[in-house]
C-alpha cells in the first residue's frame, strides 16, 4: 500500500497567457506513482486524481467534451459556475458533480477566493478532447497534443 500526505505534494501553476484560465494543481496519482494520462496498460493507474484550486474570477480551461473519459469533481471550498452542454450551474462546497464522455464543462470560480475541488478522472487508452466554442480544435491524450484540421475525402491522398 503507498502512502503520501497533501502537503508532500508540489503545486504546479496552470496559466493561460493572458490569465483567462488559472489554476494550481496538485497531482494526488503521479504522487502515488502514477503516469499522465496513461493507465493500466501503461504501468498508470485506472484513474487520476488532482486537488484543483481554480483563481477568482478564472476558469479551469477552455469549455470542452471528452470522447472517452470520465470527470468527478468534489468541490470543498468556494464557489462556482459549471458550465455544461445543457446550460450553466453554480456549485459550491459540498457538490458532486459526474461528466460521462460527450458532457461538456468548464469551472468558472465567480467568488472571492479560491475555488477547491478534487478531480477524478479515469484513463482510456486513446482520448480526443473538442473544443465546442472553437470549431475544428481537438486534443489527443495520451500524446497530449492540441491541433486543427482540415477535411480531407476519405481515400485523399492515398488513391
Amino acid at each position: 500500500m503507498q502512502t503520501v500526505n497533501l502537503s508532500s505534494i508540489p503545486a504546479q501553476l496552470v496559466q493561460s497567457p493572458k490569465g483567462k484560465y488559472k489554476l494550481t494543481r496538485q497531482s494526488v496519482s503521479l504522487a502515488l506513482g502514477g503516469k499522465k494520462d496513461i493507465g493500466t496498460w501503461g504501468g498508470g493507474h485506472p484513474f487520476d486524481v488532482e486537488l484543483v484550486r481554480v483563481a477568482p474570477g478564472a476558469a479551469n480551461f477552455p469549455f470542452h467534451v471528452h470522447a472517452a473519459q470520465w470527470e468527478m469533481y468534489l468541490f470543498l471550498e468556494g464557489n462556482g459556475q459549471m458550465r455544461g452542454s445543457e446550460g450553466t450551474q453554480t456549485i459550491g462546497a459540498g457538490d458532486h458533480v459526474l461528466c460521462k464522455p460527450g458532457d461538456g464543462h468548464q469551472i468558472i470560480n465567480t467568488g472571492t477566493g479560491d475555488l477547491v475541488y478534487y478531480v477524478v478522472a479515469d484513463h482510456s487508452p486513446a482520448e480526443i478532447v473538442t473544443y465546442p466554442d472553437t470549431p475544428g480544435k481537438f486534443a489527443a491524450k495520451p500524446v497530449n497534443r492540441c491541433f486543427t484540421m482540415n477535411d480531407v475525402e476519405y481515400y485523399e491522398p492515398e488513391d
